[in-house]
């Protein structure tokens, strides 16, 4: 339940934010005329702010991004959502977002170290492998020459090679 408010309010901010960035200097006067009405009521525009304390609808100042003190104080303000107050709502996103750097930054340093102690595990596996072929080979070619001295010695050819004085 929380969570979802934590996702909708923050879909609400990047959603509200860009559209109060992208309207044309000239503030409107719509957020004004819904003074006296209700917090729901001015909040459906998304250039609106609420102001608990003054129970005032005021057009969101664009160009200081937060609104100042003498506007609404932060912890007074409402954006977006009527049960959210705006300090609440910066905490929030402030807090989700570093979490999400956190997470990213954990997983690429997991996922560097992981491929590179595999690179090691790997060559180090092939290595042993090598030897051990190596090794095998080795012993095969000792079995074939015994094997080769054996039938020379039987068939009286243990002696000097006759066609070496020709090589």
């Amino acid at each position: 339940m929380m969570d979802s408010r934590i996702c909708l309010s923050a879909l609400l901010l990047l959603f509200g934010l860009a559209t109060v960035l992208a309207q044309s200097s000239s503030p409107s006067q719509v957020c004004e005329q819904k003074n006296g009405t209700s917090c729901e009521e001015c909040l459906r525009n998304v250039t609106c702010l609420w102001c608990i304390t003054t129970k005032s609808c005021v057009t969101y100042p664009v160009k200081t991004i937060l609104p100042p003190h003498a506007l609404c104080p932060l912890n007074d303000a409402r954006w977006g959502l009527c049960w959210m107050n705006f300090q609440a709502l910066i905490i929030t996103l402030a807090v989700v977002g570093g979490i999400i750097i956190i997470a990213f930054l954990i997983c690429l340093f997991c996922c560097c170290k992981c491929e590179n102690f595999g690179s090691k595990r790997f060559d180090a596996k092939m290595q042993r492998q090598a030897n051990k072929t190596q090794t095998k080979q080795e012993e095969r070619r000792a079995e074939m020459k015994m094997r080769h001295d054996d039938i020379r010695k039987k068939y009286g050819l243990s002696g000097q090679n006759p066609y070496s004085k020709f090589a």
